[in-house]
């Protein structure tokens, strides 16, 4: 079952209402506690007629068909055409001579997740509120977002799934904040991306690496894919919901 609600959200250009979509297991018995997954772009993972290229993730038919014992709360990204989504979703300000200059709001975006949203849903629902059982996904730029989060507020999020992230924007300063994060133990990261997009943008291969090998040198328990045929598409990132939700979900309890 998939709840759709709006929320007043604080976006850069003013409050707005915005889309939350809350997936529920069925055969909820009134006494069980699930574990939480965030998203980015939640209009992209469940419904193929909200989905901005009118195909989505299908996320809510894959935890049912697999009875996986877990919630996903989806929110929808920002739309303006001033580069709303890319400044919503970066963590740095940078230029890029394509695109301009973009402020970063990724931390009052992260602020919003954890302060007014995150309290929400563990109002509303029945969550295990607790870090260990708090997790967040995104691709794309909400990818980048998610490594952001679980790095900067891993006091809140203790595993992450980025999906082919952004990692092309201000890398030194992602390897800095890689470097200088405080990250507990125990902390697990998915990242992939796809074989097709490596050859689509330079550099590509080794910003990877160079993000999972600094990973890996924090301690955190790393699965990193670089996936077959993969593109940047949500019928890509769809194709690899199995592998990433196995980790997230890996020796929980």
């Amino acid at each position: 079952m998939v709840e759709k609600w709006s929320i007043p959200y604080p976006a850069y250009t003013g409050e707005e209402p915005r889309n939350v979509y809350v997936y529920l297991p069925d055969g909820m018995d009134g006494r069980e506690r699930l574990p939480v997954l965030y998203m980015f772009d939640g209009h992209n993972v469940f419904f193929d007629e909200d989905a901005t290229y009118g195909t989505s993730w299908g996320m809510g038919a894959y935890m049912d068909e697999t009875n996986t014992r877990m919630m996903i709360v989806a929110v929808e990204c920002n739309h303006s055409p001033d580069n709303g989504r890319l400044s919503e979703y970066s963590p740095f300000s940078f230029d890029d001579p394509h695109l301009g200059h973009v402020t970063g709001r990724g931390q009052e975006t992260m602020d919003w997740f954890t302060q007014e949203l995150k309290p929400l849903i563990d109002r509303r629902y029945p969550t295990k509120p607790g870090r260990a059982h708090t997790f967040i996904a995104g691709s794309s730029m909400g990818g980048l977002m998610s490594l952001y989060a679980v790095l900067c507020y891993n006091q809140v999020f203790s595993r992450a799934a980025a999906l082919s992230p952004s990692l092309w924007v201000a890398p030194k300063k992602l390897t800095q904040l890689i470097d200088e994060a405080d990250i507990r133990p125990g902390t697990v990261v998915y990242m992939d991306y796809g074989a097709k997009e490596m050859r689509s943008r330079r550099h590509m291969r080794r910003a990877f690496a160079t993000v999972g090998g600094r990973l890996i040198e924090r301690r955190v328990l790393l699965t990193s894919r670089i996936v077959p045929h993969g593109e940047h598409s949500e019928a890509s990132w769809s194709r690899q919901i199995p592998f990433f939700i196995n980790t997230l979900l890996y020796e929980q309890s």
